[in-house]
């Protein structure tokens, strides 16, 4: 299992529009092979800063099957205008947890 992270900054004012695209866009991530369940996080001390975090099976299941699907393309057309800047994606293994 492997969670991408991505700190995305939305252009100040469009949150609650990206707030309602997000909630279309998840029904395409979801539906994904290898997706295990995603989180959106917003910031407290920065409003229009969100925290996306996705569970993958695989790194695989990210960077080739969503990346490569017909759906990211979707994906990019209801989210990535809301972006600035342009967020980086990373991906994390568990070391360990509590509970």
């Amino acid at each position: 299992m492997i969670t991408e992270q991505a700190l995305l900054d939305v252009k100040p004012g469009q949150e609650r529009a990206f707030e309602s695209a997000f909630s279309e866009a998840k029904a395409i991530i979801s539906a994904m092979p290898g997706f295990s369940g995603v989180q959106l996080h917003r910031c407290i001390e920065t409003p229009n800063r969100y925290l996306l975090l996705v569970a993958w099976e695989r790194l695989e299941d990210h960077t080739e099957g969503f990346r490569k699907s017909d759906g990211y393309g979707e994906w990019k057309r209801l989210l990535h205008h809301f972006y600035d800047p342009f967020p980086t994606v990373q991906h994390f293994t568990l070391v360990t947890s509590e509970a």
